[in-house]
């Protein structure tokens, strides 16, 4: 990009922190830097060029495949799989799907290696013409590759610019790919479940969730705190599982069904009291005394009544905070002011905020006199 990476992320945080000015009180973490190189643990490979010599990696503008099987952005485990791949192609005689002509079988492939090197492989194809070819040199592929424990057949039958259908047919005895995280914990991903792309990244962002929710507790009563968490787009239950607790009831809402299935079975593992459900999370009813929303949506206050604001981490900040109304004496608990305007979520590195006063200090406590929020474009 042409920019020194340690300025990129100085620069980022210089614009947020430029934005939150109003606000001098805030407390600011330090920035957490990725690897430069060698950090997508996931790779959506165009397929292109020929049965011969297929090319993986993307297209340019004119449908034409560019291989990037030696781009730098892959973990280490994920790349030594794109030769082997690259070769299957030729021996499977999966014919390459032509953009411009509209002819070919074999669209993408998409494959995620985890924190242990085990991969999952799926091979997105226009019908199930090649299945047959897949499955015949399949024992081949595994032998090459025997650290793919999952490998899938993707149908996307229709000309449309997303990298996979709606179907996968799964060709192995393994269904979901663990993810052993460095914080203990293991989550599952099966086909079309999603997981951030950074490993480390993922792990410090689960971390530093828990951290903050054990940490919003007023000092009068320590073990209270948020009994009531809802975490919306949970996906495979990432922050749900690693924010449980005794005590505390955990809900996720996830509209992937395959999502939904990894968090249960990740829950089951581990003997962590949570429950997920297959929904739309904006129309969440729960009540909670804390919400979750990773990545941000723009608006999503607006759909729940019954949520508390909650600012979130993120490293890139274009909307303004909610101003505090109400803080505990001891600096346990906060609030959005209501009917300021802004029922937009935050990207922020501050700590979270509860919508309740906390119910173990005075109701009466004072309101800081803080100055109005920043004009920002909507």
């Amino acid at each position: 990009m042409g920019v020194e990476y340690h300025r990129q992320l100085a620069e980022k945080e210089q614009g947020v922190r430029g934005l939150l000015s109003a606000w001098p009180g805030l407390e600011w973490l330090p920035s957490f830097a990725s690897a430069e190189s060698g950090f997508r643990n996931k790779a959506k490979l165009v397929v292109g060029g020929t049965v011969d010599s297929p090319t993986v990696g993307i297209v340019d503008d004119d449908g034409v495949g560019v291989d990037l099987q030696h781009c730098g952005l892959y973990e280490a485990a994920l790349a030594v799989s794109f030769p082997v791949l690259a070769e299957f192609i030729t021996r499977a005689q999966l014919v390459p799907f032509d953009i411009p002509s509209g002819r070919g079988e074999l669209k993408n492939i998409l494959v995620t290696v985890s924190p242990a090197g085990e991969l999952m492989i799926r091979f997105v194809l226009r019908s199930q013409e090649a299945r047959s070819r897949i499955e015949k040199h399949l024992r081949w592929l595994r032998e090459r590759l025997p650290q793919a424990a999952v490998i899938t057949i993707n149908l996307l039958p229709e000309r449309k610019a997303v990298p996979e259908g709606d179907i996968d047919i799964v060709l192995t005895e393994t269904e979901a790919l663990p993810m052993r995280l460095a914080s203990g914990l293991t989550l599952y991903l099966r086909p079309q479940s999603f997981f951030q792309t950074n490993t480390s990244v993922a792990t410090a962002l689960y971390t530093q969730a828990r951290e903050w929710v054990d940490a919003v507790a007023c000092p009068a009563a320590p073990a209270a705190g948020p009994s009531r968490i809802l975490d919306l787009y949970c996906g495979v239950g990432g922050f749900a599982l690693h924010c449980a607790a005794p005590g505390r009831e955990v809900q996720g809402v996830e509209v992937s069904e395959q999502a939904i299935a990894s968090a249960t079975l990740s829950a089951a593992e581990a003997q962590i009291s949570a429950q997920f459900r297959v929904g739309d999370a904006t129309e969440a009813t729960a009540a909670a005394d804390l919400v979750i929303v990773n990545p941000p949506r723009r608006r999503i206050a607006r759909h729940g009544r019954h949520w508390p604001r909650l600012q979130r981490g993120c490293s890139t900040c274009s909307r303004r905070p909610p101003t505090p109304r109400r803080w505990c004496s001891s600096g346990g608990y906060n609030s959005p002011a209501p009917g300021n305007g802004n029922s937009e979520e935050t990207h922020a590195h501050t700590k979270p905020s509860l919508s309740t006063p906390c119910p173990h200090c005075p109701t009466e406590t004072s309101e800081p006199s803080l100055p109005p929020a920043p004009h920002l474009p909507p």
